[in-house]
């Protein structure tokens, strides 16, 4: 593959898609990712070109596709799982975290399983369809944890996270599938562990990632204000979170994820421990209000960060 024009979802299927092509040991199963190409598309035409020894629908039963990917996985296959959301990944959350992180400590085995599919909020899914689960994940040694907030990290991201050597939870936010589109005519490469610089600035920076950037983005635009992507949340880039904040003297945390006891917590707690000396004002943070997300769109657009938000604790940030 060389010249691609496409959105985000188009991306994941692009990947997919130059991976198998690439690597016979690369499969997908999941739900309905056959012969329906998947819940959003992002499988579709995989089954036609791959057969289903390598494109493979499953019951509904997110334990038993974990369990099949790790199984594919320690006898020497690439499998990439699909969870049809992933608010439905715990379910399988015993066999990621407690069997497939920790199969390098017991006994040596790698585990390249990739484990990915949609989250996030902003399509009026209800508080079953619309959680962004991946502070779960987060801290389980052995256990590698990207979210992709850009049509090249589509791409870039899943291409690195199918050929570590270790399980990679990838979490797609459904709210960029077909809402952003790019272009190339060389595929983009990813490191894991690599923040992005989005934007530049002197007097502020907010760390974030997925979808909360387009909103940091938007809020900062007239700004001399640095956002940085961390495309992976686990490991951190935490160099570049720390030469920014030192640089910036001041941080706002923006993400998705609930405000207490999530992600954002974490890098706050981070970013105070090891920048204290150069902050000029305490880390603040933006995230998801502490409630299941409403079906409702108007209550759904209050729950969730937002550009006004944003503005909100920058002035209060700036102003300390």
């Amino acid at each position: 593959m060389s010249v691609f024009s496409g959105t985000y979802v188009e991306a994941v299927r692009q990947a997919l898609s130059d991976a198998m092509e690439g690597d016979p040991r690369v499969c997908c199963l999941g739900e309905d990712i056959g012969a329906y190409g998947g819940a959003f598309r992002a499988t579709e035409g995989l089954l036609a070109r791959f057969g289903p020894d390598r494109v493979i629908d499953t019951p509904i039963a997110e334990q038993a596709i974990a369990g099949s990917a790790i199984g594919l996985a320690l006898m020497g296959q690439r499998p990439v799982a699909e969870f049809q959301f992933m608010d439905f990944a715990l379910l399988a959350s015993d066999l990621m975290v407690n069997f497939a992180a920790k199969a390098h400590w017991r006994w040596g085995a790698t585990v390249p399983a990739v484990f990915r599919g949609p989250s996030g909020g902003g399509n009026g899914g209800g508080p079953f369809h619309s959680q962004n689960p991946e502070g779960h994940f987060l801290g389980s040694p052995g256990l590698k944890v990207v979210a992709p907030g850009t049509v090249r990290d589509a791409y870039g991201l899943l291409r690195a996270a199918i050929e570590d050597p270790d399980p990679v939870m990838v979490f797609e936010h459904k709210h960029l599938y077909r809402r952003l589109r790019d272009q190339w005519d060389e595929p983009p490469v990813a490191r894991l562990g690599e923040a992005a610089l989005r934007k530049d600035g002197a007097a502020a920076c907010i760390i974030t990632y997925g979808a909360a950037q387009h909103v940091a983005l938007a809020a900062v635009a007239d700004l001399d204000v640095a956002v940085l992507d961390l495309r992976t949340l686990w490991p951190l880039d935490d160099e570049t979170i720390t030469a920014l904040a030192q640089r910036t003297h001041r941080v706002l945390v923006i993400t998705e994820a609930s405000r207490t006891y999530g992600p954002g917590a974490e890098l706050a707690a981070r970013i105070g421990e090891t920048c204290f000396p150069w902050l000029d004002a305490p880390v603040l943070r933006v995230g998801a209000a502490d409630t299941p997300t409403p079906a409702s769109p108007p209550l759904e657009a209050a729950v969730l960060p937002s550009v006004e938000r944003v503005r909100s604790e920058l002035d209060r940030l700036l102003a300390w």
